[in-house]
């Protein structure tokens, strides 16, 4: 009988193959690691901490346990944007606990004075936020929505037909689609005021511990993102960091490939846990299938992650396939089809659609 772990040999050993042409320490080659070079000046630097990679590495995960995993599966790695897709989730636990009852309502109907006030924002939704549709005008962090206008991401359909940076005529919000990484650092701030406490204590208490994840897993933010939080339900007023949605521009999530498995796990399980009590539902079913949906104006994206209409982003894997995708090669695959999660990082990304469909083969072989 064949091994599961070695129907995955062909995939892991390609994944080794093609790592990312990106040095291993940020700090001994700044100039070829990050996304933050193409920006357009002052702000083309690191504004947060960054620290030195592992390899190409990853885990198979299937029903709680790994089938295969390679390179240092368990080092807590940067993973750049697939920390969008934890303030997705963040924001569905908030949904739980009936912080945002609607997520359709404006932002500003509960959080006035955090950068929603003016004619253009006020009718930016937390749906909006969530999906990349927002147009919110304004800067966060000392960082303005236009540096990541006219954005090109290798997954939009769509040309770019003007230069990054500059400013984008506004649509109406909910009315275009477009990536841009100020924008989802507002929605983490909004999340911050939210809840009223820092958003890596919500991560922890909510869903790392629950699932199981270490505690090397860290979310960190800028140097100069510190927000002045008013008292709240007997807590006093404090002083906390507000953690971007990524590491753009520095900071941002380090965890590891078999804890983004576990996240990935409960994304496939509808946001249910099974433990030794019976199921606990962490995160409401209906907010992981809205999660999934489409975009009307953007059918290849849901609420932070990448979907796979009619297979055309990802070929390699199926049409029900959900991503959650960063810079640099991190991918977490969610696959429906075979009640799988696949965990690839640092791969390159011009070889993920080989690397995915020598995956789906060996999933079709279990």
């Amino acid at each position: 009988m064949v091994q599961p772990s070695s129907l995955f040999d062909d995939a892991v050993q390609y994944a080794q193959q093609h790592e990312v042409n990106w040095t291993r320490d940020p700090h001994a080659e700044p100039q070829r690691w990050g996304v933050h070079h193409d920006d357009p000046p002052p702000y083309n630097r690191l504004f947060g901490p960054v620290h030195p990679r592992g390899p190409a590495s990853g885990v198979v995960w299937r029903y709680g346990r790994s089938l295969a995993c390679w390179g240092e599966p368990d080092r807590a790695d940067l993973t750049f944007s697939v920390a969008k897709t934890y303030l997705a989730l963040l924001a569905g636990v908030a949904h739980g606990q009936g912080l945002i009852p609607n997520p359709d309502e404006p932002v500003v109907s509960r959080l006035p004075g955090i950068g929603f006030d003016s004619p253009h924002n006020r009718s930016v939704t937390w749906m909006h936020l969530l999906t990349q549709t927002s147009e919110w005008e304004g800067t966060c962090h000392g960082l303005p929505d236009t540096v990541d206008r006219y954005r090109k991401v290798a997954h939009d359909p769509k040309p770019v037909d003007g230069i990054k940076g500059t400013a984008r005529p506004l649509q109406a919000p909910g009315s275009y689609w477009e990536y841009n990484d100020v924008r989802i650092n507002q929605l983490s701030l909004a999340l911050l005021h939210l809840f009223g406490r820092p958003l890596p204590e919500v991560f922890r208490s909510s869903l790392l511990d629950p699932l199981g994840a270490s505690q090397e897993a860290r979310w960190v933010g800028y140097d100069q993102a510190w927000v002045e939080l008013a008292a709240r339900s007997g807590r006093p007023g404090q002083r906390v960091l507000s953690v971007p949605g990524g590491t753009h521009w520095g900071g941002g999530v380090s965890i590891s490939a078999m804890d983004q498995a576990r996240i990935g796990e409960l994304v496939l399980n509808r946001g249910t846990l099974q433990t030794a009590d019976g199921p606990r539902q962490l995160i409401p079913a209906t907010w992981i299938d809205r999660m999934c949906t489409p975009v009307a104006i953007a059918p290849f994206y849901g609420m932070l992650v990448w979907l796979n209409p009619a297979g055309k982003s990802f070929p390699g894997a199926s049409e029900r396939s959900v991503f959650m995708v960063g810079a640099g090669g991190n991918y977490v695959w969610i696959e429906p089809e075979y009640s799988a999660v696949i965990v690839a990082r640092w791969i390159d990304s011009a070889h993920f659609d080989e690397f995915s469909r020598r995956i789906t083969r060996a999933l079709r072989q279990l």
